[in-house]
């Protein structure tokens, strides 16, 4: 894999709803495994944290899966 050095495991508990998100876009992405979506989706989201500039921290219990705007419930 291009010499990355992967040596520190973390430990990450997600609801039902999260982990199907994550599979959903994993899969609709092409991507070989859980952990390397949750890796692009995390280097993804730290780069428009960077676009954004600081931003008012949140707490833990803040975040969540994201709604669609359509009103029809499905997690985007």
């Amino acid at each position: 894999m291009g010499g990355l050095s992967r040596e520190t495991r973390i430990q990450l508990m997600l609801s039902d709803e999260e982990l199907a998100a994550i599979d959903n876009w994993r899969f609709q992405q092409r991507m070989p495994s859980r952990a390397a979506a949750i890796r692009q989706l995390l280097n993804v989201g730290l780069r428009i944290k960077q676009l954004e500039g600081a931003v008012k921290p949140l707490r833990s219990q803040d975040y969540g899966l994201l709604t669609s705007d359509d009103g029809d419930g499905d997690k985007g």
